[in-house]
Parts: structure tokens; sequence; C-alpha cells
């Protein structure tokens, strides 16, 4: 999949892509507890979009101009603005 294909409610996706600037992390309390949040920017050719990972683990190791894969990922919106989400059950992957 490419970045310009996502919209809201996609579930499952898997794409590859640039990092390209990261935005911040910070804990914020959900239903599940207390949860580390990562967000990045990332791109491919077709575009660009923010990328939240959940989780200590998940995204600890990514770093700018890394290339990456994400598998099951999920597409939500915030303030207006789509953003790729990696939760429990997706996986980001350094390649």
């Amino acid at each position: 999949m490419k970045i310009s294909e996502l919209s809201l409610g996609n579930n499952r996706v898997s794409l590859e892509a640039i990092v390209r600037r990261k935005l911040g992390e910070r804990e914020v309390v959900t239903r599940f507890g207390k949860i580390l949040l990562r967000e990045f920017e990332i791109e491919d050719e077709s575009g660009k979009v923010k990328l939240v990972t959940w989780g200590r683990k998940i995204g600890s190791n990514v770093n700018v101009g890394d290339r990456i894969r994400i598998e099951n990922g999920f597409v939500t919106s915030f303030r207006g603005e789509l953003q790729l989400n990696v939760g429990r059950y997706g996986n980001l992957e350094v390649i």
C-alpha cells in the first residue's frame, strides 16, 4: 500500500516509508493504563503522513532517515489529520 491510498478506518495496513522527522513522544493515559506514544512524519513517493507508535518498544529504535516497514497498522484521524498507527498488534521494523 502507498501513503496516498490511506483512508480513515483502514486496518491491516502494510507499507514501507522513510522517516522524515521525529515529532516527539509523551506518555498518555488510556483505558489500558499509561502508554508511551511516539510520533513521526513518514514519507513515500506518493505522500506524507503522521505515524503514531504505541508502547515502549515500538518505535524506540527509529531514527530520521531510516527506511521502515509497517505491518498490521491502522488509520485514524486526530484533529482532522489522518494518522497511521502501530499498536500492540502491529509491527514496525527498520529495514
